[in-house]
């Protein structure tokens, strides 16, 4: 076997030994998707059963209330502290006191009583439907026929289709804060990736383990090992935590999205039934998915997206990202004999990554402005920028030549690093400046 070959294998064998590192390559996805499934409960409407009790002095809103499949509304002549009783000793969940001069004078309030919290989304409906009621009430005192008002609301639902240069139209894809997501992920794993290099390179020259290395292998070729072995190491873990996160999110889907999926489904059929038969079909016995078709617009672009070319895109970018700056990390490894004395030079490299992850938050509402566009192709930004900007129904020729520029200018750090490395290896016992660093580069 190679020396550089031994050197990756030592690399690997190190980290996959490590208690911290397997723990985490496990545990990350459990976190992530926990979190995942936290916030889809939390933002998913509270179907808890609400049986509401009111106590109505205006003696006519009642019959105006709408309640659905979770809430139940009840008419009583009860007076308030009755109601209040019989909620206590009854299996009502609240009571709902409507003023008589709740529009006339009592600055527009209503009570609501309750054993348990009801929540906010069933506040929100109760709130909503009484605004409504009392709006159409003053018009209609002012002689304005309510009607006339709500039939001259519309919503309108823009569709956006990208056209390519050949005339084809295109459904956009674009999901502006996946497309972040993505980004995100892309400047943590190279963070992290990159700094696991340059602590194992540092720490192999502070505990002088290094001089031993060195003796029977090339500086270059120890170099080279360091970053092709946490590069495959960081694909190994990449692998373990997909499926594993895989598996999870398609539990997830299955428990939480179970029914919105059966709707979407069934909207779909519908929407194929009116297509074929226009206007011969009999809308009345057509289900109504009207407060859900922003749902299922998500749903129709995430089915839309290219998964494909995604996780491609993915692997490939941060290959190329890790392998542009692990390069730039071993040689400040290399050049320094602390971490205290690292950060005059980290810092420089770290802002244009930085940088990046700042414009991809900024191409979340604009993926082709000027800024991103130019950054997707510069290599210190382009891993995070691009993969935020994929999205976009991407040219072709654009990924090509981000992924072109991207490993082209790894061949050339690489370059430069090695004449560093080679120097700054064995260098104990001195503060390093820009300067000497800069003379490295022209030893031969």
């Amino acid at each position: 076997m190679s020396k550089i070959g031994l050197i990756i294998k030592r690399e690997i064998k190190s980290k996959l030994t490590n208690k911290t590192f397997l723990i985490m390559t496990f545990l990350a996805p459990l976190l992530i998707t926990g979190f995942l499934g936290f916030i889809i409960k939390m933002s998913m409407d509270d179907k808890t059963q609400q049986k509401v009790l009111v106590v109505d002095d205006t003696k006519h809103t009642t019959q105006l209330l709408q309640g659905n499949d979770y809430i139940t509304f009840y008419n009583t002549d009860l007076k308030l502290d009755d109601a209040i009783d019989k909620l206590i000793k009854e299996d009502y969940t609240c009571v709902l006191n409507i003023f008589e001069n709740t529009v006339g004078g009592g600055a527009g309030a209503v009570k609501l009583f309750y054993k348990k919290s009801p929540g906010l989304f069933f506040q929100e409906n109760i709130k909503n439907q009484l605004e409504k009621i009392f709006q159409e009430e003053k018009l209609k005192a002012n002689n304005i026929d309510p009607n006339v008002i709500n039939s001259s609301k519309e919503k309108i639902k823009l569709i956006t289709q990208k056209v390519d240069e050949n005339g084809f139209k295109k459904d956009d894809s674009n999901l502006g804060f996946l497309g972040f997501l993505v980004g995100a992920l892309m400047f943590i794993f190279i963070m992290m990736y990159g700094m696991m290099v340059f602590r194992s390179v540092m720490e192999e020259k502070t505990n002088r383990i290094i001089e031993v290395i060195v003796s029977s292998v090339k500086p270059f070729e120890l170099m080279i090992g360091k970053i092709i072995g946490v590069a495959l190491l960081g694909i190994i873990q990449f692998l373990i935590m997909g499926v594993i996160s895989l598996i999870l999110t398609t539990l997830l889907s299955t428990i939480f999205l179970k029914d919105i999926n059966k709707e979407f489904a069934k909207f779909n059929s519908q929407q194929e039934l009116v297509k074929k038969m226009g206007t011969n079909v009999d809308f009345t016995k057509l289900d109504n998915y009207q407060d859900k078709i922003e749902v299922f617009d998500l749903l129709k672009k995430m089915d839309a997206l290219p998964v494909q070319l995604i996780v491609i895109c993915f692997i490939l970018y941060f290959i190329g990202g890790y392998l542009f700056y692990s390069s730039l990390m071993a040689a400040i490894g290399s050049a320094v004999d602390s971490e205290a004395d690292s950060q005059q030079f980290l810092t420089p490299v770290m802002i244009p990554l930085m940088a990046g992850y700042f414009i991809a938050i900024k191409s979340m509402t604009n993926p082709d402005s000027s800024v991103a566009y130019w950054a997707s192709f510069v290599p210190f930004t382009s891993p995070i920028v691009m993969m935020s900007r994929l999205n976009a129904n991407t040219p072709i020729w654009e990924l090509l030549l981000s992924l072109g520029l991207l490993y082209a200018s790894f061949i050339l750090t690489t370059y430069l690093a090695a004449k560093i490395y080679r120097t700054g290896i064995l260098m104990y016992g001195k503060k390093v400046s820009w300067k000497e660093i800069g003379k490295w580069l022209f030893y031969k």
